[in-house]
């Protein structure tokens, strides 16, 4: 499954980029709202508010203002700013890159509304450690391919999807498997017919998949 979707999509590369925190608050815009709206409020609220600290002390009315294209700006302006103070000092996730993984993600799971899949993209994007992020795409593509269980939780989507991936390509099968639910296997109408998974897809009608 991972080769062929490699023939398909490629073998993504990204080095970790090491801002953990930024990577908190990414995700944190990325609820309900696509990429480019997500993308555009990061961006604002990092030229307005240059440092972490800033966004933290800020009065929320201005994180909200920056963020505005992302939506749900109020909510979510609250919610990073309780994030960023449960951090605490000092004001910094970098210590994540050589404490064991456990550990990083037991500290994650414990500040406010983050969970698995969050923690997951702060450990992999920011820091490049062991965890697949399992977000709607990831989730319904393995659940159907019979990699998953149906109606599992989120805890063990996680702890299941970490134990099959191979060491080391935890960023490939995270991104192909995404890409592919995005392009190919969608949620309302699939497009089997030119799936390059379908030989190995133990389907049985696209109504017993929703």
């Amino acid at each position: 499954m991972r080769r062929r979707l490699a023939e398909v999509y490629g073998v993504p590369v990204a080095a970790a980029h090491g801002d953990g925190l930024g990577e908190l608050v990414l995700t944190v815009l990325s609820q309900s709202t696509n990429d480019r709206n997500r993308d555009v409020a990061f961006l604002r609220l990092r030229e307005r508010l240059p440092s972490w600290e800033a966004v933290r002390d800020a009065p929320v009315e201005a994180v909200e203002r920056a963020i505005q294209p992302g939506g749900l700006h109020v909510q979510k302006s609250r919610r990073i700013q309780e994030i960023l103070r449960a951090v605490g000092e000092p004001l910094d996730l970098g210590w994540m890159r050589a404490a064991p993984v456990d550990e990083a993600r037991a500290a994650l799971l414990a500040l406010p509304g983050i969970g698995r899949k969050t923690a997951a993209c702060v450990l992999l994007f920011a820091f490049g450690r062991r965890d697949v992020p399992v977000d709607t795409h990831v989730s319904r593509v393995a659940t159907r391919l019979g990699l998953l269980r149906p109606g599992a939780g989120f805890e063990e989507l996680h702890d299941a999807m970490l134990a099959l991936t191979p060491r080391g390509a935890e960023l490939e099968l995270h991104v192909n498997l995404l890409r592919h639910g995005r392009r190919t296997c969608v949620a309302a109408r699939p497009r089997c017919s030119g799936c390059a998974l379908a030989r190995m897809c133990p389907r049985e009608g696209v109504a017993t998949w929703q």
